[in-house]
């Protein structure tokens, strides 16, 4: 049987992982994984995480399963964080929602859900997105295509022709995944306004939202982050979420998630719930709880909550200062679009115009790590790498 087995190729990220962990040189700089990183290149655990532990560790009376739509408390807290206590779709009882084994198992619950509701739609993607979104949905057995997103030339969001290719091509009753915030690998969002014309965009057209909100709290603030999501929960009547707790809360291998349908009545809301259930026990079975239960013991603790947001508030400013000082640095002659558009961007992630041939000099010639699609993560550096860093970008275009 198993002689049959033949060799998968490596995966991108994870073979520059490899290479940049290889290179002795001490002045490399790795901009390649998609995790938070401090001043010292150390993704930490927050001491709002640890304190809550170490409550819930005194606390906890049982290991006993969670049940397969998890941790109700944890997704209660976790929509009134992203949607606001008072929303219509809360308090309205619209929203089915259930814990999942991180964003991506929230990102594939939502899509086996589509499969059962919507086997016939397509499944729209930006282009550029995160690489794993097209396996992950696909793999449903969900149809998948793609709109226009990131100008590469510009360095921004093609907004128009991105609805002019979606009013042309994406049927009534498709489904559109939209990056909530600090697009994945660009950095490039919508600004309010786009929001606002897309939501009713696609109440005109009967599309489907998917929003995959993954790193909220992490672009310009919490209630800025999140805008898109609730334009859209207010606008059209049936959206699709999966949310991520990985970033902002730093709980990478815990694997804390939740997918949630926020639908037009209260009674198809725990239709959506239970089916959530039924498909969870067919994959996974169980959720985990203890990363859910930490997040639900911050929200619901006053004083963690507090240093939890000022933890939150410390990573996104650290960024934001990052891209500043790189933005600075960047500012010559021939990389002006850059450097504006490395400072305009959120969140960790920048897509820089760069070949591939580039982006190799960058790995062997000066030490710096980044994918060949010319993504970075900008937590990746530091304020005193970043000149060096700018140097050797300008040096290879």
């Amino acid at each position: 049987m198993f002689e049959n087995l033949a060799p998968r190729p490596t995966d991108p990220i994870m073979a520059i992982m490899e290479k940049c962990k290889a290179d002795t040189r001490a002045e490399k700089i790795d901009l390649g994984v998609g995790v938070y990183k401090d001043a010292a290149g150390q993704t930490v655990i927050l001491e709002s995480v640890k304190k809550a532990e170490a409550l819930w560790g005194a606390e906890e009376t049982t290991k006993s399963y969670v049940g397969t739509v998890g941790n109700q408390d944890f997704c209660q807290d976790m929509l009134e964080l992203m949607l606001g206590k008072d929303n219509p779709a809360i308090t309205e009882g619209r929203i089915g929602a259930a814990q999942a084994a991180g964003g991506s198992g929230a990102l594939r619950l939502g899509a086996e859900l589509l499969a059962v509701v919507a086997p016939n739609a397509t499944v729209w993607a930006s282009n550029p997105t995160w690489a794993n979104h097209i396996p992950l949905i696909s793999s449903a057995g969900l149809k998948m295509d793609s709109y226009p997103y990131y100008n590469r030339e510009t360095l921004g969001v093609d907004f128009e022709d991105m609805l002019s290719h979606l009013n042309d091509k994406a049927a009534r009753g498709d489904v559109v995944l939209l990056h909530g915030c600090c697009h994945n690998p660009t950095g490039a969002d919508l600004s309010p306004a786009q929001w606002d014309e897309l939501a009713g965009f696609m109440l005109q057209r009967g599309l489907t939202p998917y929003v995959d909100l993954a790193y909220f709290g992490l672009g310009r603030g919490m209630s800025e982050d999140t805008y898109g999501l609730r334009k859209l929960v207010a606008t059209v009547p049936e959206v699709l979420l999966a949310a991520s707790c990985s970033k902002n809360f730093a709980l990478y291998r815990e694997r804390v998630g939740l997918v949630a349908a926020i639908t037009a009545t209260a009674d198809k809301s725990a239709i959506a719930r239970s089916q959530f259930g039924a498909i969870q026990r067919k994959i996974i079975s169980m959720p985990p709880d203890h990363g859910a239960a930490i997040v639900t013991r911050i929200l619901r603790d006053e004083p963690l909550r507090k240093l939890w947001i000022s933890e939150l508030d410390a990573m996104r400013e650290r960024m934001l200062g990052l891209r500043a000082q790189l933005s600075d640095a960047l500012n010559v002659q021939g990389g002006e679009t850059m450097a504006a558009a490395v400072k305009n961007q959120n969140g960790m992630f920048s897509t820089l115009p760069l070949s591939k041939e580039q982006a190799e000099a960058l790995r062997s010639e000066h030490a710096v790590y980044l994918m060949n699609s010319g993504r970075i993560n900008i937590a990746g550096a530091n304020s005193e790498n970043i000149p060096r860093l700018a140097e050797a970008i300008l040096a290879v275009i």
